[in-house]
This record gives structure tokens, C-alpha cells and sequence, in this order.
């Protein structure tokens, strides 16, 4: 493990100003996406939208600090030949790859899952090396129960999902690829804020329990939380300098110091919600926080310029416009910039 190297990447995927595109939909994420704009799911077509997103020069080079990729995508060349992944690493961002096997159930609890992927990890991560990836990531998935149900998450369900974390980020590291380790808190439920406060420090805490436990070193790691936010179903909804508050205070109550950066996770908020939530946290908070607070956002980056695309050569200077502005809210955010007046005027 070359952790000088790996420390260096953590601290670029955060650099002020950028953050990361996650663009690692699965086929049947990026299907239903699809869908909504009445276009086919063919492995043209998705390479087509992707080269779009990483020919964008300026949202590129300006905003983004790495992509996640999709096992499919690492491998695809743009339409000229030219990979994929060498146009990531030409806008001077770094490409990255998500390589878990996507959450299952979990046997002995009922309505949880775990998140599989570990067989055979040690050689895919060489693989994925040997392709220019110098990041990786792993999502597990911590749902919460409805109408006050407190039996879900169980311990037993994040102590699962922890420990894979961590096994995952010590065969990426020993790889020499940078772990992004993403336990998701899921704001799909009716609770409060207050109750995702808990469920996501508790989680927090047993992981960097298990990152300690299996020798993972934090300096050459990356987290990427979700926000510390009400369900979406719940009837009373948070503004934005509470989320901020109490996301900044939960990260401070259960992350250790030696951590690089943190970039969130959208987690099914709306482009303008996610911006200002992180914009927040960094105008209001900096100074009471040790590590760099960025994003990493999928829907949040892509809903724009997916629609203004739909499919259609002609369309892709359009597509490109929408991404670059995505792009650059969320890189003002970062950096504790941006404001409604900018969105307006867009």
C-alpha cells in the first residue's frame, strides 16, 4: 500500500471548487432513466450519453475532480476510439469504479438487506487498476422503519453492512485504489429529522469502529454520507440550516479527524435542495470542521442534462450546458458560494 499516493487522491477528489460525478448507474438504474425520456437502453446509446458528460471541457475540468464508472463503461471507447476513461483522465479528473454487487436480503432480517460483492474483489480491484481506476466505491443501504418502527435498522443489520465496508476499503487500499466508503442512511420513510440524526451517527460510529478494526487507513479513504435529513414522507420537513447544522454536528460527533473529505450523496433530493443543503454546511459551518465538504452526486448532476438531451446528436451542446451548470452550482457550494440569485439567472 503506497498511502502517500492513496492520500493524495483522497485530498483531489475534494479539491475546492470540485467534486464527484457518479456515474456509475447500473444498466437497470440507468434503464429507468432512460425510460423517462423515451429512449432506448442499448450499450450505444449509453456510451453516447456518457461521452457527452465527459466532453463537456469546462464542467469537467473546472468542477469535477473524478467520475465513478459502471463495470460496462470502464471498458467502452467514445465514438472516436478514444476510451472512455483516458477522456476522464484528459479533463484532468480521475476515473473511479463502483464495485459492489448491489445490496441483497439479509438472512434473519426480515425488510434489511447487505450489500455483496467481496468474492473475488481482490482480483477485480487489480483488474480495475489495470484500467486506469484509482478510486473505487461500495454502497450499503440503512433503511429506516415506518410510523416510529424502531426495530429497523437492526444493530445486527449495520454491523453486516459495516463490516463489508470494511473489508471492502482494506482490499482497495492494499490495491492501492482509494476506498469511498457510502453507508446510505435512505430518506425514503415518514421520520424526522431527529430520528435520521440517530440512525446515521450510530452508523458512522460502527464504521469507523470496523475501518479501525481491519487497519484501514483513513488518510487514503473517503466517505460519502447522506445528509442528515427528515424522510421523505414525513410531515415535517427541516429547512436548510438545520439540515446543515445537524448534519455538521452529526459528522463531528462520529468522524475521525484523519479523514481527508467527505462528499454526499444526493439521496433523492432535488438539484436545487442538494446545492443548497451543502452550500450550508460550507458557509455556515468551515470552521468548525477538520475535513473538505464536497458532493458526489448522480440524479442531482445528471436529471438536467439527461432531458435536455433525450437522445438526440443535435441536442448534446444543450446537454453539455445543463451538466456545466449542475457542475458549477455544486462547485460553488463547496465551496460555500453559491446562492438562489445564481439559479435564477441561469
Amino acid at each position: 500500500m503506497n498511502l502517500d499516493a492513496l492520500h493524495k487522491i483522497a485530498v483531489a477528489m475534494a479539491a475546492p471548487g470540485k467534486g464527484i460525478l457518479a456515474a456509475d448507474e447500473s444498466t437497470g438504474t440507468i434503464k429507468k432513466r432512460f425510460d423517462s425520456i423515451d429512449v432506448e437502453s442499448t450499450e450505444d446509446n449509453r456510451r453516447d450519453y456518457r461521452e457527452m458528460l465527459f466532453r463537456a471541457d469546462a464542467a469537467m475540468k473546472e468542477h469535477i475532480a473524478g467520475v465513478i464508472l459502471f463495470d460496462e463503461t470502464i471498458r467502452q471507447q467514445a465514438r472516436d476510439g478514444t476510451p472512455l476513461v483516458k477522456l476522464i483522465e484528459g479533463a484532468g479528473s480521475i476515473p473511479g469504479i463502483k464495485v459492489d454487487n448491489g445490496a441483497k436480503p439479509l438472512a434473519g432480517a426480515p425488510g434489511e438487506t447487505v450489500t455483496e460483492g467481496l468474492d473475488g474483489l481482490r482480483g477485480r480491484l487489480k483488474e480495475y487498476y489495470d484500467l486506469g481506476a484509482r478510486f473505487a466505491k461500495w454502497r450499503a443501504v440503512i433503511d429506516i422503519g415506518r410510523e416510529g418502527d424502531h426495530r429497523i435498522p437492526s444493530p445486527y443489520s449495520i454491523r453486516a453492512n459495516t463490516h463489508a465496508l470494511a473489508r471492502y476499503a482494506a482490499l482497495c487500499q492494499e490495491a492501492d485504489i482509494v476506498p469511498i466508503v457510502e453507508p446510505e442512511v435512505l430518506m425514503d420513510g415518514d421520520h424526522d429529522i431527529d430520528r435520521c440524526y440517530e440512525v446515521t451517527e450510530y452508523v458512522l460510529r460502527a464504521l469507523f469502529s470496523d475501518l479501525y478494526e481491519h487497519r484501514v487507513a483513513l488518510e487514503g479513504t473517503v466517505l460519502k454520507p447522506n445528509m442528515v435529513i427528515a424522510g421523505k414522507l414525513s410531515e415535517k420537513q427541516a429547512g436548510v440550516s438545520e439540515v446543515a447544522e445537524k448534519t455538521v454536528k452529526c459528522l463531528r460527533a462520529a468522524v475521525p479527524a484523519a479523514l481527508p473529505s467527505i462528499v454526499f450523496l444526493s439521496g433523492g433530493q432535488s438539484d436545487e435542495e442538494a446545492t443548497a443543503h451543502l452550500n450550508a454546511m460550507n458557509a455556515e459551518h468551515r470552521d468548525a470542521m477538520p475535513w473538505a465538504l464536497s458532493f458526489s452526486y448522480g440524479r442531482a448532476l445528471q436529471a438536467a442534462p439527461l432531458k435536455a438531451w433525450s437522445g438526440r446528436t443535435e441536442n448534446v451542446p444543450a446537454g453539455q450546458a445543463a451538466f456545466a451548470h449542475r457542475a458549477r452550482m455544486n462547485g460553488l457550494a463547496s465551496l460555500g458560494d453559491w446562492s438562489d440569485g445564481l439559479e435564477q439567472a441561469a
